[in-house]
C-alpha cells in the first residue's frame, strides 16, 4: 500500500473512531437557490436545492414585499433507469410536437413515424425479466411496476414548457457530461413560487424554509429592478449548435439591455448570451457568484470562480476578466465602439460545475462606484464624499453619519431611477479626524497629529509612504490600526511604528485572529486580511512615528485608507450562531456566542435578550473573562404561541468604568475548502417555535452560581423538576463537552433530578470557566410490522436539553 493510501486509510479510520458513539443529527440545509433573484412586480418559479428538504411547509422572506410558498418537493435524481428514460423523451417529445403545431411547423420524422405506427406516449406496463408467469408449485412472480415520470423539478408543469424550455431539460437530463455522482448535500430541491411587490425594496434578502427537521439556513434572494432572462441550456458555442429534432425553429433573438441574466454551471460547461449594443454605450457587466453563495465546503478555493469574455459580431475577444480588484466576482466595463451583436460568455475559471454553481450578470448602463474618499466620516457630524466611477452623474455623495446605528460599518449606494450603483462600504467613528496631507513621505516631513484621531489618508502612487508623528508616555500604550481592505479599498497596508531614531517598535502587515481554522473577523467574507492592526507600549517618553505604505506596492487615487491612532480602550463585538434555531414549546435549545475582542478587552460580557418575547429566557448568558466563545441555551415556555420569532440579542460589558451594549449579529459558521471556517453574518435570527410533540418534564437549576469541580474529582448536580414525571428511559448525555469532563450516576427523586459530573485533572486545566449543556435522549421503538416484514431499528431521540450549566474547574 502506497503512503499516500495509508495515510488516508489512518485518516478515515480516525473519522470513524471519533464519530463513534455521536447521535447522527440530521439538520435541513438549503446549498443553492436557482435563480437566486427576481424582479420587482413579478411572481417567479424558484428550486431551493439542498438536503434534508422532505416536507417542506413553508418559506420565510426576509424584509417586506416578498411572500413566498411551497409548490413541491423533489430529489434531483439522475434519471438512469431506462423505462423512466423512454418515458420522458416520450413526453418531451409529445410537448415539442404541440409546440410545432402552435407555430405551424410539420412535427420532425420520428414523431410522425410513431403516428404512423400507431404509437403513443403512454407508457407500458414493464416488468423485470424475472417476473414472469410462476408454473405450478413455484413461488408466485413478483408483482408488475407501472413506470412514473421521475420526480424531478424540471418537470414540474412540462405542458407549458417552450421548445427551448424543452430542449433545455433535455439537455440537462440526458447531455453525457451531466450523468455525474450527485451530492448528497444537493440532491434534494423544493419548489417555491416567489411573489414580489412592485415597491418591495431592491436589495439583498434571506430565504429560510420550514421542514419537519427545522428551519434551514438563509440563503441570499437578490430583489432586482431590471428584466430577467433565464438561461436554457444548450447554449454554449460547442454543443448543440443546432438543435436535435427541431427544424424550422427560429434563432434566438439578442437580449434586449438592460438586463439580468441568470444561470448555472455544470462540469464543463460555458454559457453565452447574445445581446445588441449601441455605439457609445457605457456597460457595466457585474457578476454575482460568489456574493450568492460566500462559501463551498468542498471545492477550492471555496467558491465558484467566475470569469467573463465578451466577444464581437465577428467572434472576435474584445474583453475578458476575472475578478473585480480583490472580490472573487467580476466586473466588466467596456464602452461600446459601434452598433452590433455581441456575445458574452461565463465559465467557472478552471471548468468545475455543478447545480450549486449559480450565478447573476446585470448588463446595463448602471452608475458604479469605483472610488470613494474619504472612507467614512465622524458619528453625528455632517459628512459627503466624492465619488468616480461609471455612469455617475454626480461626483458627491451624503452619507448617513447622523443616525443611531450598532455598528460602525454601514452601507449606501447611489440610485439613477431604475439603475442602482454597487454599495459603498464606509465607516462611521466617535474620534476626531482630520485628512492626510502631503507631503509627509519621511519622518523630516511627517505630518504631526494629536491623539486620539483617525486619519483619512491615500496611497497616491505606488512607492508612497504616509509618516505621522505624535508624543507618547513611557508606559502608555498604543495602538495603530488601518480600516482599507475593510471598506473595499484595494490598498494593502502595511504599518510600521519607530522611535526618533528611527529604530522600529513594532510592525504589521496583515492581521487576523484565528480560534484553531476559525477566522474571527468582524465581516466574515474577508480572506486576505489586508488591514495592519498593532499594539505597543513606549518605553521613554518622546516623539514617535507611524509609517504607512502599500505592501504590493501599489498606488493611486482608490487606494484611500482610514487610520486609526489612539490609546486602546478596549472593545468587542458579538456573533451568534446558527442563526435559524428550531425547537418546541416547553423545550430548550443551544446556541453559540463568539466574543470578537479588540484592544486588550478581557473581561466578562452579559448576554440578554432585547425586548424579548413572552416566555422567552437565556440560561448561561454570561460570558467569563478571557473566554472567547461560549455555548448558552433559550428557554421557550410551555404556553408560547406556535411560530417564528426574530429575536435579537444583547452584550453589555464594563469597560473602563463605562457600560457598553452591543447588538449580537447573528452568523453562520461556513466552511470553506475543507478546512477554514468564517463567520458570515445574516440579517436576523430566527427560531421557529412547534407544538410540543409529547409531555415532558421542566428542569431549573437550583443555583446560576456556577459549580465548581476539584480538578480530578466530582460534583453532584441538582435541578428541580416540574409536575411532569421523568421518562423512565430517558438518559441524559453531556452535548459537545470539554474535554475530561464527563456525567454519570443520573437520579430522578424527590422532585429532583441529579447527575454527576468528574473531572479528569489529566484531560481538563485548572482554571477552566464555561457552560456546560446537557441533552436528554428517550429510546424510540418502532412497532412491529406484520408477518414477514422486517422492523425498523430502535434508535435515541433528543427530547429537550437541560439549562446551561456554569461550571468552574479549581485546584484539588
Amino acid at each position: 500500500m502506497s503512503k499516500f493510501r495509508t495515510l488516508v486509510f489512518v485518516l478515515l479510520m480516525l473519522c470513524v473512531v471519533a464519530a463513534h458513539g455521536e447521535t447522527v443529527r440530521r439538520e435541513a440545509h438549503i446549498g443553492y437557490l436557482y435563480p437566486a433573484g427576481g424582479q420587482q412586480g413579478t411572481v417567479i418559479q424558484i428550486i431551493a436545492g439542498g438536503q434534508f428538504l422532505k416536507g417542506a411547509a413553508d418559506v420565510y422572506i426576509s424584509g417586506e414585499g416578498v411572500n413566498a410558498s411551497v409548490v413541491k418537493y423533489c430529489r434531483i435524481n439522475i434519471v438512469k433507469m431506462k423505462e423512466q428514460r423512454k418515458l420522458v423523451q416520450q413526453k418531451l417529445a409529445e410537448v415539442r410536437d404541440k409546440r410545432f403545431k402552435e407555430l405551424g411547423i410539420t412535427p420532425p420524422r420520428s414523431s410522425a413515424r410513431n403516428r404512423a405506427k400507431g404509437k403513443t406516449a403512454t407508457p407500458k406496463k414493464t416488468t423485470k425479466p424475472e417476473e414472469k408467469t410462476a408454473a405450478k408449485g413455484e413461488k408466485p412472480a413478483a408483482k408488475k411496476r407501472t413506470v412514473k415520470m421521475p420526480n424531478h423539478p424540471l418537470l414540474v408543469d412540462i405542458d407549458n414548457k417552450s421548445l427551448k424550455e424543452l430542449a433545455h431539460i433535455r439537455d440537462i437530463l440526458f447531455f453525457p457530461r451531466r450523468m455525474t455522482q450527485p451530492n448528497r448535500q444537493i440532491a434534494e430541491s423544493v419548489v417555491i413560487e416567489v411573489t414580489i411587490d412592485p415597491d418591495a425594496k431592491p436589495g439583498n434578502r434571506e430565504i429560510r424554509i420550514k421542514t419537519p427537521l427545522g428551519l434551514t439556513n438563509p440563503m441570499v434572494f437578490q430583489v432586482a429592478t431590471l428584466p430577467e432572462v433565464r438561461e436554457l441550456e444548450p447554449n454554449d458555442k460547442q454543443a448543440y449548435p443546432k438543435i436535435p429534432n427541431m427544424p424550422g425553429i427560429p434563432r434566438s433573438k439578442s437580449l434586449k439591455l438592460p438586463t439580468v441574466l441568470n444561470g448555472q454551471i455544470m462540469p464543463g460547461d460555458v454559457d453565452r448570451f447574445r445581446f445588441t449594443g449601441q455605439k457609445g454605450q457605457k456597460l457595466v457587466i457585474e457578476a454575482h457568484a460568489r456574493s450568492l453563495i460566500p462559501y463551498l465546503s468542498d471545492a477550492v478555493p471555496g467558491w465558484f470562480q467566475a470569469t467573463l469574455t465578451l466577444y464581437d459580431d465577428k467572434n472576435n475577444e474584445v474583453a475578458f476578466v476575472d475578478d473585480y480588484r480583490f472580490n472573487p466576482d467580476p466586473v466588466l466595463f467596456y464602452e461600446i465602439p459601434r452598433s452590433g451583436e455581441y456575445e458574452l460568455e461565463i465559465r467557472d475559471s478552471i471548468y468545475r460545475g455543478r447545480e450549486d454553481f449559480v450565478y447573476r450578470i446585470a448588463i446595463s448602463e448602471q452608475p458604479f462606484i469605483t472610488q470613494v474618499f474619504p472612507l467614512g466620516g465622524r458619528e453625528y457630524t455632517k459628512a459627503s464624499v466624492s465619488i468616480e466611477g461609471w455612469n455617475l452623474p454626480r461626483t458627491q455623495l451624503l452619507l448617513d453619519t447622523l443616525s443611531k446605528n450598532n455598528s460602525n460599518i454601514r452601507y449606501t449606494t447611489y440610485n439613477s431611477g431604475k439603475l442602482i450603483s454597487n454599495p459603498i462600504i464606509y465607516a462611521v467613528d466617535r474620534v476626531a479626524e482630520t485628512t492626510e496631507a502631503e507631503s509627509n513621505n519621511t519622518a523630516k516631513d511627517a505630518e504631526a497629529v494629536t491623539l486620539p484621531i483617525i486619519i483619512n489618508g491615500r496611497i497616491d502612487r505606488p512607492g508612497d509612504v504616509d509618516v505621522f508623528k505624535f508624543s507618547g508616555r513611557r508606559g502608555e500604550k498604543v495602538v495603530a490600526e488601518v480600516y482599507g481592505r475593510r471598506l473595499n479599498s484595494p490598498v494593502d497596508s502595511f504599518l510600521r511604528l519607530t522611535k526618533a531614531d528611527g529604530s522600529t517598535l513594532a510592525f504589521n502587515d496583515d492581521y487576523i485572529k484565528k480560534d484553531g481554522f476559525l477566522h474571527k473577523d468582524t465581516g466574515g467574507l474577508t480572506t486576505h486580511h489586508a488591514d495592519p492592526y498593532l499594539m505597543a507600549t513606549f518605553p521613554e517618553n518622546g516623539t514617535y512615528y507611524v509609517h504607512l505604505t502599500d505592501s504590493q506596492n501599489q498606488g493611486g487615487k482608490a487606494y484611500g485608507y482610514r487610520l486609526r491612532i489612539a490609546e486602546p480602550k478596549g472593545e468587542f463585538a458579538l456573533r451568534v450562531t446558527p442563526s435559524s434555531l428550531h425547537t418546541y414549546a416547553g423545550r430548550t435549545v443551544a446556541m453559540r456566542v463568539h466574543v470578537l475582542r479588540k484592544d486588550g478587552f478581557d473581561g466578562q460580557v452579559k448576554v440578554t435578550l432585547k425586548n424579548p418575547p413572552a416566555g422567552f429566557s437565556i440560561q448561561g448568558g454570561t460570558i467569563p473573562a478571557g473566554c472567547d466563545q461560549i455555548r448558552m441555551t433559550l428557554a421557550i415556555g410551555p404556553k408560547v404561541p406556535v411560530k417564528p420569532y426574530p429575536l435579537e440579542l444583547q452584550g453589555t460589558a464594563l469597560i473602563a468604568g463605562s457600560i457598553v451594549i452591543h447588538t449580537v449579529v447573528p452568523a453562520e459558521n461556513m466552511m470553506q475548502a475543507f478546512l477554514y471556517r468564517h463567520l458570515v453574518p445574516s440579517q436576523q435570527l430566527l427560531i421557529d417555535v412547534q407544538k410540543k410533540r409529547w409531555p415532558q418534564p421542566f428542569f431549573k437549576l437550583t443555583s446560576n452560581a456556577p459549580i465548581r469541580i476539584a480538578s480530578g474529582d466530582s460534583v453532584r448536580v441538582r435541578l428541580k423538576m416540574g409536575k411532569q414525571k421523568v421518562l423512565n428511559d430517558l438518559e441524559l448525555e453531556l452535548n459537545q463537552p470539554p474535554k475530561g469532563l464527563t456525567l454519570h450516576d443520573v437520579k430522578a427523586e424527590d422532585g429532583n433530578l441529579t447527575f454527576e459530573l468528574k473531572a479528569d485533572e489529566e484531560l481538563i486545566a485548572t482554571g477552566f470557566v464555561g457552560n456546560v449543556i446537557v441533552e436528554g435522549f428517550r429510546k424510540y421503538t418502532p412497532k412491529k410490522k406484520g408477518k414477514g416484514k422486517k422492523t425498523p431499528p430502535s434508535r435515541r431521540i433528543s427530547i429537550d436539553f437541560l439549562p446551561a450549566i456554569p461550571v468552574e474547574i479549581i485546584k484539588q
